[in-house]
Parts: structure tokens; C-alpha cells; sequence
């Protein structure tokens, strides 16, 4: 669906080790929206969600034979660790984690394909030492940054479209792109973030935005996605200057239509 009728390039899945990533606590408490859950506890809710690497193995065969990109954002290092084993070309750290230098450095030193971040709900400071660090190791030309809101959905105030203007000023000597990664709704922001100079979107994708879960809500159904699909690629090809004063499909009409002028 989202290669054949949608038109994407890329197609990014998640895997998370959640013993990993959560505290006995937290893996053993109700789902905050009992609603949303597909588990007595948080824990098991999560590992319901959860692909394995053979899983994982099989979604990237099916990728290639459809000829659309596999990736996945990886939360963890063992995660880490499982998904280098099935060599993407690309591997996305999302934003909760983006300070987790521990797996930073193993995806640099172990991953030879781009490794994408985003700096959702992370301050200036965080963002420079982001950058600084993979910068250091060598990995600033495979890195591509992407400017986002944490939210689910987050409202148009608060999209700070603008930041992708102020990465790419601070940052564009630095890394190989930056991209939009949005949880809004619709599809018109992601045609302003590329005006704006992104070049790397990012949109969540459902069958149904009403089921259960909060990233549903956020989601492009696959309607949406194939629109937003066209639109960026339509529009991106006419944010050119022109490349002659008067371009050829003018000159038939500047013949026909131009009312001379005197002197």
C-alpha cells in the first residue's frame, strides 16, 4: 500500500527491547489510557506492539521486493544492535533517545548507512551536543537531523516551522540534511517545511485513523500519504528560479499576448 499507492521512497518501522528501555516499575504498571492498551501493563502492551528481528528480516524482504527502502528507529542499543545485523541503508534515532551516546557511538562505529535524529522536546544545548558528537566521530556527512514537535497530535501553533530555517543555518555545514518530522494533522505544513528548506520527511501511517493508540490520531490514512507523496515531489521541482529570463513554454505567449511597449 504505501509503496505501490502511496509513491514513498522510504518505509520505517520501530524496534524497541522494552526490558531494556523500561523499569520493572514502569513496565509493570496499567497503561496510563487503559483505551489504548493491548495489555494488562504497560509492559505487555508495548511487547504486543512489538516485531522481532525474524519479523523485522521478513518486513525489510518485503520491502525490497515492493523496491521501496526498509528502515527503523531503534530506541535501544540492543535494538541497535539487532536491526545493524540486517544492514539498512538508513537507521533513525528518534527523539527520546537522541542523547543515548552509548548507542550513538555503536551506530557509528558499527553502521556504515545514514544514521537520522530527531531533536524533538530537546533544548539548544542538547541539539549542539548531538551534532558535536557525531561530528567527532567522523559521521557528520551520514547525518541527517530532522526539526520536530513531540506531540500527538500537536497543534499548528505549535509546529515552530521556523526551526528547520534556524537547524539548517547552525547545522547545514555539519550534517548531510535536515529533514521534517511531523505528527500534525493534514498535509500543508509538510509543503511549507520544504519551502522552508527540509529535504527528509517523516510522517506516521495507518490503515485507520480511529484506532486505538495514541499515534493513530497523528497518522496519514493512505490517501493522505499518497497526496502528501505527489505534492512534495510536484513542488520541490518548482522551487527553482527560472533558468532564462524568458523561458521557452513563455515565448508563444509573449509573441501572442505582450503589448509592446514604446521607448
Amino acid at each position: 500500500m504505501a509503496s505501490v499507492f502511496c509513491q514513498v521512497d522510504v518505509i520505517k518501522f520501530q524496534k524497541r527491547t522494552n526490558r531494556e528501555l523500561l523499569s520493572p516499575q514502569e513496565y509493570d504498571r496499567p497503561h496510563p489510557n487503559p483505551h489504548n492498551s493491548y495489555g494488562e501493563t504497560y509492559g505487555q502492551h508495548r511487547e504486543f506492539l512489538e516485531f522481532n528481528v525474524d519479523q523485522h528480516r521478513q518486513l525489510k524482504e518485503w520491502c525490497e521486493k515492493f523496491e521501496v527502502e526498509y528502515s527503523t528507529s531503534v530506541w535501544d542499543l540492543t535494538a541497535a544492535k539487532e536491526m545493524v545485523q540486517l544492514s539498512p541503508q538508513l537507521l533513525k534515532v528518534p527523539s527520546a533517545c537522541n542523547v543515548d551516546f552509548e548507542m550513538a557511538g555503536y551506530l557509528c562505529d558499527s553502521f556504515s548507512g545514514e544514521i537520522h535524529v530527531s531533536m524533538g522536546m530537546s533544548t539548544r544545548k542538547e541539539e549542539s551536543k548531538i551534532v558535536e558528537f557525531y561530528d567527532k566521530k567522523g559521521r557528520g556527512k551520514d547525518l541527517v537531523i530532522y526539526a520536530c514537535t513531540s506531540g500527538y497530535p500537536v497543534p499548528f501553533e505549535d509546529l515552530g516551522l521556523f526551526e528547520i530555517k534556524r537547524l539548517i543555518e547552525e547545522y547545514g555545514s555539519n550534517v548531510k540534511a535536515v529533514g521534517f518530522s511531523g505528527h500534525h494533522l493534514g498535509i500543508a505544513a509538510d509543503i511549507a517545511a520544504l519551502a522552508l528548506g527540509a529535504t527528509v520527511f517523516e510522517r506516521h501511517f495507518t490503515l485507520d485513523r480511529t484506532w486505538r493508540g495514541t499515534d493513530h490520531a497523528a497518522s496519514l490514512e493512505p490517501d493522505g500519504m499518497r497526496r502528501l507523496a505527489r505534492n512534495l515531489k510536484s513542488v520541490a521541482k518548482g522551487l527553482t528560479y527560472k533558468s532564462e529570463e524568458i523561458l521557452p513554454i513563455e515565448k508563444v505567449q509573449r509573441e501572442k499576448l505582450k503589448r509592446k511597449v514604446n521607448g
